[in-house]
């Protein structure tokens, strides 16, 4: 599994346990890096993750909200919701990362984490999402 894979992973078990349990984001950080043993590039790239969405979740639940046909928030399964977020925030705020590379990793992490409707629940709203996002000049490196 690469560096970005599994940053993004325990970035949305972060996200999930946060919502379970509402924690300031400094507190939530704290219990992470306390209680998970990783490499220091997949934590720093996970709290990238986590801080960016708790940064922005308010205008990334509105664009998650405008694309989600008869489904409102509180009825999306919390894992489901809390990949969408990682994602749309990548799309958004992360002119590093291309968006197909987001959007296929949304999905997998929906694979492992979600239920059998949860991929295509995921691409179809990240779909939507990212037609209304320009086209990023990446020049980082990209490893997933």
């Amino acid at each position: 599994m690469g560096i970005r894979r599994e940053a993004r992973e325990h970035a949305l078990q972060t996200l999930y346990a946060i919502e379970l349990n509402p924690l300031d984001l400094r507190d939530a950080l704290r219990n992470f890096r306390e209680n998970t043993r990783i490499a220091s590039q997949v934590r720093d790239f996970a709290e990238a993750l986590v801080t960016g969405v708790m940064t922005h979740r308010d205008e990334i639940d509105r664009r998650i909200e405008e694309k989600s046909r008869n489904w409102t928030r509180s009825r999306m399964a919390k894992v489901d919701l809390n990949i969408l977020r990682l994602g749309v925030f990548e799309l958004l705020y992360r002119d590093d990362i291309p968006k197909n590379v987001t959007i296929n990793e949304a999905i997998e992490v929906a694979k492992t984490f979600g239920t059998e409707e949860s991929p295509a629940f995921v691409n179809g709203i990240l779909d939507e999402i990212a037609a209304s996002v320009p086209e990023k000049a990446v020049t980082a490196d990209i490893t997933e």
